[in-house]
């Protein structure tokens, strides 16, 4: 038996995989793109077959396709929807057509040939797969649809998982003050549970931000068709279409109210984009407040002992490193990197189409992705095992001379600053010499500049 088989489409005869399900356009963007070797997403691929299958349903409501027809388009992207191996018939390299008519024609064939196999009529990839359709409105409908699944189902919840673990470790540390830093220098001092606080508080205000955006998300292009005029579409397809998307997805997904401006440009994609951008920042500054926190044991801070998860060193015995804040940061600086290409990407909507939809596709849901996992190991594996270590919070806080600060209403700030000066250069507690230089009772003294009475802003 050959190898291959030939295949023809309006350019010509070429050889195709034997055993492949797609057909020759599809071939034809292997030999064209081979650039990176990777494929589109998984994400991306099942939202691409779940829109045919919903266009099927539609387009069969509307009397444009006979039920046979449907019956074995849905089928056939059931069959590849619970495939673990789908991916093997999606082969197209992201850097290819910057439309996507590519990834589109893989569908379609594919989708087809399925069909083909399981029934007696014959279904074409573009008069029946692609009815009512172009790669024009359905690829930007896919980009929408992945992303909007993925924030939904995935994203979301992630988030809310960091930042209920979050909440739930504050809420056990209640009792821990320790020595705030600004500039990484000693400041005023915090509880542990305030800064944590703070750390929730970003994480909800990037979880209220991706929120807002999802309406813009969930609304879609298809029905357009080639430029925006929905051309060769029934006129109530793209109703029909997202009721149909609907129902399969469980969200609520509309049509555009402008198709021109959903298939010309990406602006959703990249505000989403640069949502997820911040939240990475959001990510990398809590990470970071967990090294330093963490650093040493001995000649750092040494202020919390995060899990220790596997040896740091291949040199040295008993070294071990904040991994999951590591990872969490070098996540969080592809998404950045991520963010600039999705930026360049929608600069390039020239006209009636944006023509860099793979690559925005691709770095979107590779952001979505990465994001969700470092909130879920980071919640998990690093804030909601962290022990404190009290005896070094302490040290630290009670000889710490920014606590002089709170004498300013007393004595005034240049006395206060004096104080401090001899503090550091004489290496005592601060109480110890504001004794000295005031005439302030030892008991005052220590009333004014309790530390943990210094984190509650009492007006007093």
């Amino acid at each position: 038996m050959s190898e291959y088989r030939i295949e023809k489409d309006s350019m010509g005869e070429l050889e195709v995989p034997a055993k492949a399900l797609y057909g020759a356009q599809t071939q034809r963007a292997v030999n064209n793109f081979p650039v990176s070797g990777q494929p589109m997403p998984r994400p991306f691929i099942e939202a691409l077959v779940t829109i045919k299958k919903a266009a099927a349903k539609a387009n069969l409501s509307l009397d444009c396709i006979n039920a046979s027809t449907s019956h074995n388009i849905v089928k056939a992207c059931d069959t590849l929807l619970n495939d673990e191996q789908m991916m093997q018939h999606f082969p197209v390299d992201v850097f290819q057509t910057g439309s996507g008519t590519s990834s589109n024609m893989n569908a379609n064939e594919v989708i087809a040939t399925l069909a083909n196999n399981a029934g007696s009529v014959n279904v074409h990839p573009n008069d029946h797969v692609n009815y009512g359709q172009s790669s024009n409105d359905v690829i930007p409908t896919s980009i929408h649809v992945s992303a909007a699944i993925q924030v939904h189902h995935v994203l979301l919840p992630a988030l809310t998982h960091l930042s209920e673990t979050i909440g739930e470790k504050a809420q056990t540390l209640k009792d821990y003050c320790k020595t705030g830093r600004t500039h990484l220098m000693d400041a005023m001092p915090v509880r542990m549970d305030q800064s944590l606080g703070g750390w929730k508080a970003q994480i909800d205000a990037q979880i209220n931000a991706i929120q807002n955006l999802q309406p813009a998300l969930q609304t879609l292009a298809l029905g357009g068709t080639a430029v925006g005029t929905g051309v060769n579409a029934h006129p109530d397809f793209s109703f029909a279409f997202n009721r149909e998307l609907s129902a399969l997805t469980d969200i609520d997904f509309q049509p555009g109210d402008n198709f021109f401006a959903l298939i010309g440009s990406q602006d959703t994609a990249v505000s989403l984009s640069g949502q997820l951008k911040a939240t990475a920042v959001t990510m990398m500054k809590i990470a970071n407040d967990l090294r330093w926190m963490n650093s040493g044991p001995l000649a750092g801070l040494g202020e919390i002992a995060l899990p220790a998860l596997q040896p740091g060193s291949s040199i040295m015995p008993g070294k071990v490193n904040p991994v999951i804040p590591e990872a969490v940061a070098m996540a969080a600086a592809q998404v950045i990197g991520n963010d600039t290409a999705i930026t360049i990407g929608g600069q390039s909507g020239n006209f009636e189409l944006n023509v860099m939809l793979p690559v925005i596709a691709s770095n979107l849901l590779n952001s979505l992705t990465l994001i969700a996992n470092s909130a879920t190991i980071l919640a998990d594996k690093a804030i909601a095992g962290f022990t404190v270590n009290q005896e070094t919070l302490e040290k630290a806080l009670h000889r710490n001379p920014i606590l002089v600060t709170a004498l300013n209403p007393v004595i005034g700030y240049a006395n206060a600053a004096e104080i401090a000066k001899k503090a550091y250069k004489e290496q005592r507690p601060v109480v110890d010499v504001a004794e000295e230089m005031t005439d302030i009772p030892r008991e005052e003294l220590m009333k004014l500049m309790d530390p943990m009475k210094l984190t509650e802003n009492t007006g007093e």
